[in-house]
């Protein structure tokens, strides 16, 4: 019997709410990171840098503005979607789900985009086949 193919729909489709925007911290920029925001934006490195991020030492995150993301508005989410860095592409999908039943019930608690129909082992079968397909899973 052949595999039919998982796909991210099956676990998760992004309400573009904003939840994981929220917060008074934000991800770390690694390098590809910085440059596909740079592209994004259309700005010098300096321009965002001053304007958008954080940089302490070599790290470098993106600035947090009431409470939330500084590219995150309530009309639009996310406005640099598409320059946006690895880790907010992988979010909500985080591997600790898979170790943990209650990181599983936490996020899928703070997360409307993940589908509230399935159970743990259901979702951890399906994530683990997404994982299997796919270098970098993206949502």
């Amino acid at each position: 019997m052949k595999k039919i193919p998982a796909t991210l729909s099956d676990i998760f489709t992004c309400a573009r709410c904003g939840s994981c925007c929220q917060g008074e911290t934000t991800v770390s920029l690694d390098q590809d990171d910085q440059e596909r925001m740079i592209a994004e934006l259309g700005l010098t490195r300096q321009e965002v840098e001053e304007k958008y991020w954080r940089v302490t030492g070599n790290v470098v995150q993106m600035k947090i503005v009431d409470h939330h993301c500084i590219f995150y508005t309530e009309n639009t989410g996310c406005t640099v979607h598409v320059g946006r860095p690895w880790r907010c592409g992988q979010w909500p999908l985080h591997p600790s789900m898979l170790a943990d039943e209650n990181n599983f019930l936490t996020i899928r608690e703070s997360c409307p985009g993940i589908n509230q129909e399935l159970s743990w082992e259901e979702f951890c079968r399906i994530f683990k086949q997404l994982l299997e397909q796919e270098d970098k899973l993206l949502c």
